[in-house]
């Protein structure tokens, strides 16, 4: 490590506590989806207070709604924004850079299995507890700040870095997507989703929709002459279980032939009935699952589509009263990325300088905004980020040395990829 890797090293060292802080400002924001004006405000006071000059970038779905990586959604596109800084270079030959944080987070609920308020973070032992602490709000702390740390040690940067707080990661991507579409670009693009600090390489494709079955109403008193919504939403589930065991038992891309499951489908929502002594008329399932790389959105929507209907034609009501399927969220394809791409080799040789080991590589199973850039960008992406636990479950905690780890890394990074101006 020469004296400017040193220098970069120790600033980060002093500004850990600001890190930390900011971390917690963010994570007191109660942002998930329809609620994330506030911390899209946060994060620009932020961005201008290191001397940056943000801009808002409008989720129009008017706008996107052609974009090919448009995910359609049920709920109005009304005042959402994401928040884009765009540091100039201050010399010249050097790559630019980007990073991405996305600031929404999924629902705590039910509250009662914390044990503590989410949205009231503290630290104990080394980790920081709360909603998104982990996913991701300490990760876009330590990207802001990796930015702010290579000022504060004295330098410039030969080429330009951004830095993106999105929204609407945990459902459809559009955020990100937004800002690609926006003109927001980079020769490297990093995420700081919390897996670790590991070189992110496949993830796989995700898809969202909704199963409406429609029964009878009427008194249980003559229950067994009607039809029971909930009951035939039964089979329904069973046909889609079945799918998702077909879908994982068929052959896969090799890195990820050592998961044991590695394609899932989740029940996520269940709606049905309203009264313990009528028999439901109506009543829907959301689901979400999984496909792998190299497959594509249209081929996985029309499997989900002949499994409900070969199910429902095996039954005389379903077979009369078909179940409406509807895709709405995520419809994000999957991908799959050389370990030894440029930008990660640096990002290795980073972690390597702080950590004496290299990075492992990341195989996952599910999906993150690094899909808008692979499929609309220019960059080499990946994610590296802290180590959390419990993200999306209760007690949700980031390890607090991760998170400084991350700021390190990264700021290493954009000395060595972007270049210091001299």
């Amino acid at each position: 490590m020469d004296a400017r890797q040193q220098k970069i090293i120790e600033t980060v060292d002093r500004l850990a506590d600001d890190i930390v802080d900011f971390t917690v400002r963010l994570v007191s924001e109660r942002s998930t989806l329809g609620n994330e004006a506030e911390v899209v405000e946060v994060m620009d006071a932020e961005l201008s207070r290191l001397g940056l000059e943000p801009v808002r970038v409008s989720m129009d779905a008017k706008t996107l709604w052609d974009h090919p990586g448009f995910a359609p959604v049920p709920w109005p596109y009304v005042d959402k924004e994401n928040v884009v800084a765009v540091k100039p270079a201050a010399g010249r030959g050097g790559r630019s850079a980007l990073f991405n944080g996305h600031l929404d987070v999924v629902s705590p609920k039910p509250l009662e299995f914390w044990s503590f308020d989410p949205y009231t973070p503290f630290v104990r032992d080394g980790w920081l507890y709360g909603r998104g602490a982990g996913d991701m709000k300490s990760g876009v702390a330590a990207m802001t700040y990796a930015l702010h740390v290579v000022e504060k040690a004295g330098f410039g940067l030969n080429a330009p870095v951004t830095i993106e707080g999105v929204i609407e990661e945990e459902c459809t991507g559009n955020g990100a997507l937004a800002c690609v579409a926006a003109g927001y670009d980079a020769d490297a693009v990093l995420i700081p989703e919390p897996f670790g600090p590991t070189i992110y390489t496949h993830q796989v494709g995700v898809l969202w929709f909704k199963v409406n079955v429609t029964g009878t109403s009427g008194h249980v008193l003559s229950a067994s002459t009607g039809a029971n919504a909930i009951e035939k939403c039964v089979p329904l589930i069973q046909a889609l279980r079945k799918l998702e065991a077909d879908m994982n038992a068929e052959e896969r891309p090799p890195a990820y032939r050592d998961h044991a499951h590695p394609l899932n489908l989740n029940i996520g929502v269940f709606e049905g009935g309203d009264w313990p002594s009528t028999v439901p008329a109506t009543a829907a399932f959301h689901c979400r699952l999984s496909y792998f790389p190299g497959t594509s959105f249209g081929e996985i929507r029309d499997r989900v589509r002949r499994t409900i209907e070969e199910t429902a034609a095996a039954d005389p009501w379903l077979a009369e009263n078909r179940p409406k399927v509807k895709f709405y969220g995520f419809r994000s394809d999957g991908h799959a990325v050389d370990r030894n791409l440029p930008a990660f080799s640096v990002l290795n040789g980073c972690h390597r300088m702080i950590a004496g080991t290299d990075a492992e590589e990341y195989v996952s199973t599910c999906t993150t905004d690094l899909r808008a850039f692979h499929f609309f960008g220019k960059g080499q992406a990946t994610c590296f980020g802290p180590i959390a636990e419990n993200i999306h479950a209760a007690d949700e905690r980031v390890n607090i040395d991760s998170v400084i780890h991350t700021a390190k890394a990264y700021a290493l990074f954009l000395a060595e990829w972007c270049g210091l101006a001299e």
